[in-house]
């Protein structure tokens, strides 16, 4: 079954003959290197036990090749007109659905409509494994990876291009300039890892920035190795709300009243935290430590709310 190749005088043309113009303010930069799309294809290692969601399926020419290779696939494309396009590229594989919605519901949450279709589809079956595999959009890559990563959704593994400077946040060390809550939070739930470096001439329409193809695998015991999910994920964002602070000064806002700051040094120092030292020189390890700490100590309440409701992390400073 062949689709067509999505080089860059295909597209001219198609959407030339269409009437068509990307918008950048959708993140609308289509993958036109053949020999990537194969990388991505490859790196989602896909067989028939597989249900697929793609996010911004363009004209169909990435979900057509993970069609051919999955179980099913769940395409979401917000653009009315790229929408029809996917539809006509899927028209002859009977396992895609697509939806025309957008992806996140409001700014930060993911559309009830994907969550219950993707439920749906795991029920029903006979996919049962479940991949995100997409060209993500740089302005929803953030929150799309994060509020998928914290749900109950069983994601074996996502690969996605995003932008460099993201791709770089997730994989960051402690004490360099690309580390925050956004690396913390994935590196306690996931194991990420840079598969490539992709230049902007492998888009059309460039994009300004490089790109990354990312792995990222949900790993189970990281994720049951934390007791309060939703409150750990907003302690690391309430954290790095002022990252020019030392520990004590980021740390005493969130307790309220329940310490003053020289009993909240003698519980950073009797387990071996440096109050003055910055919560970035800290391994996700010691932050999952500190956040234990504090929950026992009573300075930090239970969260029950659902983590698909959390805000963006790594706000500016």
């Amino acid at each position: 079954m062949t689709t067509p190749r999505q080089t860059q005088s295909y597209l001219r043309n198609l959407f030339e003959s269409r009437g068509l113009k990307p918008k950048g303010k959708l993140g609308q930069n289509f993958l036109i290197d053949l020999n990537l799309l194969q990388v991505i294809v490859a790196a989602a290692e896909l067989g028939r036990e597989d249900l697929v969601l793609e996010v911004g399926s363009g004209t169909g020419s990435l979900t057509a090749a993970l069609a051919a290779q999955a179980g099913a696939v769940l395409g979401v494309e917000l653009d009315p007109d790229f929408y029809q396009l996917a539809r006509e590229n899927t028209a002859a594989f009977s396992n895609v659905v697509l939806l025309h919605v957008d992806i996140l519901e409001s700014k930060h949450r993911i559309n009830r409509q994907v969550l219950d279709t993707l439920r749906r589809m795991l029920v029903e079956g006979p996919a049962r494994r479940l991949k995100l595999v997409a060209n993500l959009p740089y302005v929803v890559a953030t929150p799309v990876i994060t509020n998928f990563l914290v749900s109950d959704l069983p994601f074996e593994r996502m690969v996605v291009t995003i932008q460099w400077e993201l791709a770089a946040r997730l994989v960051a060390e402690p004490s360099t300039k690309d580390y925050g809550s956004l690396s913390v939070l994935v590196q306690s739930l996931a194991d990420p890892r840079i598969l490539r470096r992709l230049p902007p001439q492998v888009f059309w329409p460039r994009p300004k920035v490089d790109s990354a193809l990312v792995l990222i695998r949900p790993n189970p015991a990281k994720r049951a190795a934390i007791r309060d999910l939703p409150g750990f994920q907003s302690f690391v964002r309430d954290l790095y709300l002022h990252r020019r602070k030392n520990l004590r000064g980021a740390l005493h806002p969130l307790l309220g009243k329940r310490f003053d700051k020289e009993s909240l040094d003698a519980l950073l120092s009797s387990h071996g935290f440096d109050p003055g030292g910055r919560a970035e020189a800290l391994t996700v390890a010691e932050h999952l430590r500190l956040f234990e700490v504090l929950f026992e100590a009573g300075a930090l309440a239970a969260r029950t709310t659902d983590p698909n409701e959390k805000q963006p992390l790594d706000p500016p400073s």
